[in-house]
């Protein structure tokens, strides 16, 4: 076959056929738990890391469902053989995982058909990146700020994501091709949307957020395991946007792109306002761990 496969509550299928029911409670309430992956050179990057978070949000909102963590990752390498084989040689997947506790309460039948499991793949869509490497990437702080703790905590990996589509229009208004980095409601640094931040001081090495203040992201340990083998310190505390503009550099990590370097804070630039020396060790150094050029595939798959 030579369409892309997806998995939908039990069964494997084209991708063409997935279809969700518009009474799921992960359209009427938003309440879907999401995992995005990545492949490099065809292999899925830190599997069994995704699928424990997977869980760990799956028992916060008491949802449970037939597929087990290993059951979800045969099926996850499944569909990654096949359509892995249906792209360009050195081309590379995204792979998603999404769960829903199925029909809503206010819609919901006498057969609800339980939680809805799907997982599909996707090309990289390196063209919306990998300029970011050479240039870097701007942040704004907008007005909208972080859900806090309270409504929900840090370590839920959820689509409910009003507030970083607020951030991100209300970050491009202000300055064209920006992204929104969330302060909490007491102004210190969390997020940037979809993607964790950390920064370099010389002397003192790279600082974070709490752990327990935002989302535990795969692609932050991966960074922290890269500086910890650099032998550099990696340090946690509280982050206001001054810390920022006095760093030598901050960074931004996520699944997709790995890690982008930040060159300006609201307009103020970061160092010397471009990508500096710390950054290019630490993808240099990303890359030799997963065997291939990241800044290179980005740019070679921009326009596909």
């Amino acid at each position: 076959m030579n369409e892309p496969l997806a998995y939908t509550n039990g069964k494997t299928v084209p991708l063409s056929s997935v279809s969700i029911s518009l009474f799921d409670a992960g359209f009427v309430l938003g309440t879907t738990i999401a995992e995005q992956l990545r492949t490099f050179g065809g292999k899925i990057f830190r599997l069994d890391d995704h699928l424990a978070r997977l869980t760990a949000s799956l028992e916060i909102i008491d949802v449970s469902i037939s597929e087990s963590p290993s059951r979800l990752a045969a099926v996850a390498d499944e569909l990654v053989d096949h359509n892995h084989a249906l792209l360009e040689t050195g081309d590379d997947l995204g792979l998603a995982i999404l769960v829903s506790p199925g029909g809503s309460s206010g819609y919901r039948t006498s057969d609800n058909g339980g939680p809805t499991v799907i997982l599909y793949t996707y090309p990289l869509p390196f063209r919306l990146w990998h300029e970011k490497y050479e240039l870097g990437q701007k942040l704004v702080i907008p007005p909208t700020r972080q859900v806090p703790g309270a409504c929900w905590p840090s370590a839920l990996k959820c689509r409910s994501r009003m507030h970083y589509y607020l951030a991100d229009r209300q970050a491009e208004a202000l300055e064209p091709g920006s992204r929104a980095l969330l302060l909490d409601t007491e102004g210190h640094v969390t997020e940037a949307s979809t993607a964790n931040v950390l920064l370099y001081r010389a002397g003192q090495g790279l600082i974070s957020p709490p752990h327990d203040k935002v989302l535990p992201g795969i692609s932050l340990a991966a960074a922290v395991e890269i500086v910890a083998q650099m032998g550099q310190p990696l340090t946690e505390r509280d982050l206001t946007p001054d810390d920022l503009l006095a760093a030598d550099e901050v960074f931004l990590t996520s699944t997709p792109l790995c890690l982008l370097p930040v060159v300006s804070v609201d307009g103020h630039p970061i160092g010397s306002g471009r990508p500096g020396q710390v950054f290019r060790r630490l993808i240099n150094s990303w890359s030799d761990s997963v065997g291939l050029d990241i800044i290179a595939q980005a740019h070679r798959f921009a326009d596909r």
